[in-house]
């Protein structure tokens, strides 16, 4: 079967909802060290860059943006943005996609927008907080800096919040969705609850009844969810290491396991965000292109008797 048969094939629509119109690719938490150092001489985190990034294009997904966000250098060196830049252009370009990257509390400004971004900030201030607008074929994606320079800790400053409500005072026409690196919600997990978003309410009443549609955030190295101001919320887990969520809360560590990336669809109605693990594992092979193209040749009553109704 050729690349655009199958293509059709999965356009098919097979349930109540038709196939999502846009797709986002979330990752985050690289943490990269200059010369492809280990990070804390123990996690190799290019090599687990890398791995995502293949786990990535095994997806098959063409989406229409790859978020980072946050964390993306550990130190802010100048030649860990550079070695980003260098791991993950080359699969946006095969792509086809643009990449959005959002500061994290371990950036460094200045360095990641030279080594990212070759523009100077706003009036020639290249410690300006690391925002933009990307419009996504009518999806408005925003990109928040709620880094704090010098701090660990979260918080969107009184002027981003007001651009941000300006942003927001015409509504996109599919919508918003809104990407920073702390995620406005609470943790289970001691320290993080430490280095959480401050000033939560502020940004909370510049984003109730607007068109914004879902937030994503990075920061826990663990994936998980929930809603702040009526907004759903997604976090995704890290390229470079996770949570070992396994341990009580007080004694959670990392471990070099566990990364993982998110697929957010975004449909007419409703987003999901389908968190994709970083490992390569045998399968089976029951469900092919092949198979979904036969289904897809069928009436939807067909394919209940070929698929639904129990033997």
């Amino acid at each position: 079967m050729s690349s655009r048969e199958s293509s059709e094939a999965a356009r098919v629509q097979f349930g109540r909802h038709a196939p999502a119109e846009h797709v986002i690719v979330h990752l985050s938490d690289t943490h990269l060290l200059a010369g492809g150092a280990a990070l804390g001489g123990r996690y190799d985190v290019e090599a687990n860059l890398a791995a995502t990034l293949a786990a990535v294009e095994r997806t098959g997904v063409r989406p229409d943006a790859l978020v980072f966000t946050g964390d993306l250098t550990d130190l802010g060196e100048p030649d860990a943005y550079r070695r980003l830049r260098d791991a993950v252009e080359p699969v946006a370009e095969r792509l086809g996609a643009p990449i959005v990257w959002v500061a994290g509390n371990h950036d460094e400004r200045p360095a990641m927008r030279a080594g990212l971004m070759d523009a100077a900030g706003p009036g020639g201030r290249d410690d300006a907080p690391l925002t933009g607008v990307w419009d996504l074929r009518g999806l408005r994606l925003v990109a928040l800096d709620s880094t704090v320079p010098g701090w660990h800790h979260g918080q969107i400053d009184p002027d981003q919040l007001a651009w941000l409500d300006e942003v927001l005072a015409e509504p996109a026409p599919h919508g918003t969705i809104l990407a920073l690196h702390h995620p406005p919600l609470p943790s289970h997990i001691p320290f993080f609850d430490i280095l959480e978003l401050r000033e939560q309410d502020a940004f909370a009443d510049v984003i109730r009844g607007t068109d914004v549609r879902g937030i994503l955030a990075g920061h826990l190295h663990y994936s998980t969810s929930g809603t702040f101001a009526g907004v759903p919320v997604s976090v995704a887990s890290a390229t470079c290491y996770t949570m070992n969520l396994q341990r009580p809360a007080a004694a959670v560590n990392g471990m070099d396991a566990g990364q993982a990336f998110q697929l957010v669809h975004v449909y007419d109605d409703v987003i999901t965000h389908a968190v994709v693990p970083v490992v390569e594992a045998p399968t089976g092979d029951y469900f092919s292109a092949e198979w979904t193209a036969r289904m897809a040749a069928l009436s939807p009553q067909e394919r209940l008797e070929a698929f639904s109704r129990k033997r």
